[in-house]
């Protein structure tokens, strides 16, 4: 398997050059390690390299790995989450990425000991195969959620649609950006909605490009279990 530290070189210099492109800094994106296909020694890997953002999907996957990463990494949950195992993992991280239900709001809100900071799920594509809410849904969405004290909205995330026609895959994040900006106009305290979660191992460089903040780099960056770089969520 390659070393991680050697992929992130490569993939730092792509950030770098995509940040040229759109005239941002690179300090201002994070990259989140998508660390759910492969096994904790390899996460300790991802976390000596600098590393320390690191991203999950499911309960099993996060609580097992924390048994051992422990508080040496901030946590992200990236994949859709039941309202049934919200109170497994709500007090154990720190970003989630999947936000898209009133449901799953007011559990969040019951089983949290602190405020949870949430990006909000969005469909764009329109894809049956994609969870999230439509574009249209969003803006009142969140103004629902004002009776949370809880929830705090930092944010809105995406994925593309798995395609090689870069047109596509830029609209969909344009889209995304101009809809944070929008919400972000309104001034809601619980909802600052600055950051945007969008770009994966096929299209970190466009999401950067169109205004990523967080980037979710899984298999160009880590690996699988199968010690593969295919491409593929992540």
């Amino acid at each position: 398997m390659n070393s991680i530290i050697n992929n992130l070189h490569d993939i730092q210099k792509r950030m770098e050059d995509a940040c040229k492109k759109a005239g941002r800094k690179l300090s201002d994106i994070t990259i989140i390690a998508v660390t759910k296909q492969v096994s904790t020694a390899r996460t300790k890997e991802a976390i000596e390299v600098g590393l320390t953002h690191l991203g999950e999907n499911r309960p099993e996957g996060l609580l097992d790995k924390q048994v051992e990463i422990k508080n040496n990494a901030t946590w992200h949950y990236i994949g859709s989450l039941q309202t049934r195992k919200v109170r497994k993992v709500i007090n154990q991280i720190d970003y989630l990425h999947s936000l898209d239900r009133i449901s799953l709001a007011e559990e969040i809100d019951k089983r949290a000991d602190s405020n949870v900071d949430c990006f909000v799920q969005v469909n764009v594509s329109g894809e049956d195969s994609k969870h999230g809410l439509t574009p249209e849904e969003v803006l009142p969405f969140i103004e629902q959620l004002s009776i949370f004290p809880h929830i705090r909205i930092v944010g809105l995330m995406t994925m593309a649609p798995n395609t090689e026609n870069e047109a596509i895959i830029r609209s969909v994040f344009k889209s995304l950006k101009n809809l944070q900006l929008e919400i972000a106009s309104k001034g809601y305290s619980y909802a600052p909605c600055t950051e945007l979660s969008m770009g994966m191992s096929n299209d970190y460089e466009i999401a950067i490009e169109e205004g990523a903040t967080f980037v979710r780099i899984g298999t160009a960056l880590v690996g699988t279990k199968e010690g593969t770089f295919n491409e593929g969520e992540g």
